[in-house]
């Protein structure tokens, strides 16, 4: 039963690369007929998630601006969240602003922060929110 377990959880990881490499870096669209362009078109791709996802990590282990999780549900938001660490996707952004600009970069750079900064505010209220909900569950459970 634990080799099972043990199993299991490798697998979900790579599972999680997969779906990742399918959504962000189009791992499933290809309309190649032969073995050698599939295998070009699989590395290609694997190879430009694998250098965003070094890069994430990398960036994650440097930058630790994201403000601490709530204590208690009474607890005050705090005045600046401070931003999110930057994911796969957030780095996959990064690298196409190299290549394709709609706007200018200024505009781009101040979405992305805008962007990590609220999904940082939104991490930190929904930690506050399940503190709610088990404090209820908590009297809901003393009452009966």
């Amino acid at each position: 039963m634990r080799t099972l377990i043990t199993v299991a959880g490798r697998r979900w990881p790579v599972e999680e690369d997969f779906q990742t490499g399918k959504d962000a870096f189009g791992l499933d669209h290809s309309q190649v007929r032969t073995y050698p362009a599939l295998l070009r078109h699989l590395v290609l791709t694997m190879a430009a998630l694998a250098v965003c996802a070094v890069t994430a990590a990398r960036a994650r282990t440097t930058s630790g601006s994201t403000m601490p999780l709530p204590i208690s549900p009474n607890d005050v938001p705090p005045a600046d969240p401070g931003l999110i660490a930057l994911t796969v996707a957030e780095v996959k952004r990064l690298v196409n602003l190299l290549t394709h600009r709609w706007h200018d970069l200024e505009h781009h750079l101040r979405w992305h922060i805008w962007r990590r900064r609220h999904q940082a505010r939104a991490r930190w209220f929904h930690h506050r929110t399940r503190l709610n909900r088990r404090l209820n569950r908590r009297c809901v459970t003393a009452r009966t």
